[in-house]
């Protein structure tokens, strides 16, 4: 029989182990940020990066992100073709994550590191969508295009249900996370990246012209992917139903989601509820997520993981 006190517990591995894959939350790769190189890398760690990064809504701004990302068919046709994603979900978002932990937090080292260990796979990734038309996942538009619609997605989500950030860093630090957050997918070869809210709005603009719907089975796998039990379908639905809300308004109909541009009655009470939800597992889960702590440590400002005494 299972022992009720134990519960929490297990619902905290379990959790870090859909994301990270490690149900400690430190696979190899954030021990790597604890161990590899020193220095604060490429952002500041007390910078807008790495209170965006390191909060909770980014559960909800990864699945905006990829309704989005979607729209494009041939940022499309490389997930589809070159990703097991639908065999292991799970997988695919464990490895989002380690590029966005890892850069983030990693030494300058690790995330060159890291980089270059990305670049690698996207020059495997090359094909020809069901049109004809060929795809490399190193052209930088493609790359581009993704980042912009990370970028965008990450940004309103954390402004809807995350930290408010204006006492911190002002009123203006959505333009310093475009501006900053641009080196990582500089570091990958992508090109003309925005460095304010106005012109990432821009850019996204200008991929109208080559959008397209996404499909409905694509659509309904990113609200309700399989395996999940039924407390975890719950909570993915909160997250799912908040970033349909989230998604750009010039990609929202793409998407086949109500997007930003709603904001009646039940949307904000929707992402209330959500952010009832985040800062729930906020409490359950502690102030800092293991990578940040790792990073911490590794700068002598913090004090020594769980994990380490483990090893």
């Amino acid at each position: 029989m299972l022992n009720p006190a134990r519960l929490p517990e297990r619902a905290r591995e379990r959790f870090r182990a859909r994301v990270s894959g490690d149900p400690g939350g430190a696979p190899q790769w954030v021990r790597d940020i604890a161990t590899v190189g020193d220095g604060p890398g490429w952002f500041d760690p007390d910078g807008v990066v790495w209170r965006v990064h390191g909060d909770l809504a980014t559960l909800v701004g990864g699945v905006t992100a990829l309704l989005g990302q979607a729209a494009h068919p041939l940022a499309l046709a490389g997930v589809q073709q070159h990703s097991d994603y639908r065999q292991d979900p799970w997988k695919r978002l464990a490895g989002t994550a380690r590029w966005l932990v890892v850069t983030t937090f990693g030494s300058e080292r690790l995330a060159s590191r890291e980089a270059a260990r990305v670049r690698g796979m996207h020059r495997r990734v090359r094909g020809d969508d069901d049109a004809g038309r060929a795809y490399s996942a190193s052209d930088p538009d493609l790359l581009r295009w993704v980042h912009l619609a990370f970028t965008d997605a990450f940004l309103a989500a954390h402004e809807a249900v995350g930290e408010d950030l204006r006492a911190r860093f002002g009123p203006r630090w959505p333009d310093e996370y475009v501006r900053e957050w641009r080196r990582s997918a500089e570091a990958l070869g992508a090109t003309d990246l925005p460095a304010s809210c106005d012109e990432l709005d821009e850019a996204i603009r200008g991929y109208g012209p080559v959008l397209a719907p996404v499909p409905d089975d694509l659509r309904a796998f990113l609200t309700a992917p399989p395996g999940l039990s039924l407390p975890e379908q719950a909570f993915y639905a909160g997250l799912s139903g908040a970033a349909g809300l989230l998604v750009s308004p010039r990609l929202a109909a793409c998407a086949g989601v109500p997007g930003r541009s709603r904001r009646d009655v039940v949307a904000r009470a929707r992402l209330r509820a959500t952010g009832v939800q985040l800062g729930a597992l906020r409490l359950a889960l502690g102030e800092r997520s293991p990578s940040e702590q790792a990073a911490r440590w590794r700068l002598g400002t913090g004090p020594r993981p769980a994990w380490a005494d483990a090893a």
